[in-house]
């Protein structure tokens, strides 16, 4: 099963199950998704529950109209519904943010859980190809950075269907970041995750690949440059664990510290820039609660810190790389010079 295919069967039977679950975005109807995720979705459920909002590229008016449209949303989920809102590129968000912070994150606080705001932004994520800087960023430690929200980034079919399914039916709102590049990406499925019922527990990492020597920490596209690391790191003798981390927020602080702790040694990988990012999060967490397990320094892999040059050959320089992971985690398994030392 494609991730796309995941997230489309997951919005899919969420809508069938709850009638009061909607869609709406840019070109989510007629033109049945920019990146064709809700296909099929306006001819079963109709334009009151698949709802195209404008777009336009005139830099004046395309402020108002993600801003419009997403407190449309937050204003829906104030009254029971589930609005699932789509963003064509995660970049476009910003426009939007007074709403998702401000309206979504803050509301149940505010209110003493009196409100409820049940809703899904989701959307395509980070780096994909050729797009440029203001097409490319990687919003997850922006939003996992703000109590009240959720932030969940899937990597695989399994990750897309069963995490989205959790931040439909949640009853806060949700930050659901998906990848572009993973959406023809095709994975194995087991029968319990085609199950209309299926959902994976939000809050919950996954442990991808069992190792004993090295744990490395990713969400998103990189879960599998990372599994890729780990089969080049065992050619050489090195059991790298990879975790998944699924949800950025709430983080799984057990399952990677527990990690830690028997292989002694970390590896975070993230694309977003690395000043205050997903990795620097996970790094204090681990110093603060299995500091006394580390063997060696940290190594935090993460995308560089420029905005997203839009040459190819400038562009794979700013987006980690398999090579990159196995040379981090061999400076933590003391196989490389480290990076201080050779320079």
């Amino acid at each position: 099963m494609t991730v796309r295919d995941a997230l489309n069967t997951a919005l899919d039977e969420e809508m069938s199950a709850d009638p009061k679950v909607f869609l709406m975005g840019e070109e989510v109807g007629e033109y049945q998704g920019a990146y064709k995720i809700s296909k099929g979705l306006l001819d079963k459920y109709g334009p009151e529950r698949v709802i195209d909002t404008p777009i336009t590229e005139a830099s004046c008016e395309i402020n108002q109209i993600e801003a419009g449209f997403t407190g449309i949303g937050v204003g829906a989920a104030y009254y029971g519904l589930r609005p699932i809102v789509e963003f064509m590129t995660f970049n476009f968000s910003m426009q939007a943010i007074d709403h998702i912070i401000n309206s979504a994150a803050k509301s149940n606080y505010m209110s003493a859980g009196q409100i409820s705001v049940p809703i899904v932004f989701r959307g395509p994520n980070g780096a994909a190809a050729g797009v440029g800087a203001q097409h490319s960023q990687c919003y997850a430690a922006w939003y996992a950075s703000c109590p009240g929200l959720k932030v969940l980034s899937p990597y695989s079919s399994e990750d897309a269907r069963g995490l989205l399914k959790a931040a439909i039916r949640d009853p806060d709102p949700v930050v659901f970041l998906e990848n572009e590049i993973l959406y023809g990406e095709s994975f194995a499925v087991s029968p319990e995750v085609l199950d209309s019922s299926f959902s994976i527990p939000i809050g919950k990492a996954k442990i991808e690949r069992g190792g004993k020597d090295v744990t490395i920490t990713a969400f998103s596209k990189m879960v599998g440059y990372s599994l890729q690391a780990a089969e080049i790191l065992a050619k050489d003798g090195i059991s790298a664990e990879v975790i998944n981390l699924r949800s950025i927020r709430p983080l799984d602080r057990a399952t990677i510290n527990a990690s830690v702790r028997k292989t002694n040694r970390l590896v975070t990988v993230e694309e977003g820039f690395p000043q205050h990012g997903v990795g620097a999060e996970i790094c204090a967490s681990v110093v603060e609660e299995s500091f006394e397990y580390l063997d060696a320094p940290v190594e935090r892999i993460a995308g560089a810190d420029v905005p997203m040059p839009y040459a190819p050959n400038l562009e794979r320089l700013a987006v980690p790389q398999v090579e990159d992971i196995v040379r981090a985690a061999k400076r933590a398994c003391y196989r490389l010079v480290p990076k201080s030392a050779a320079a």
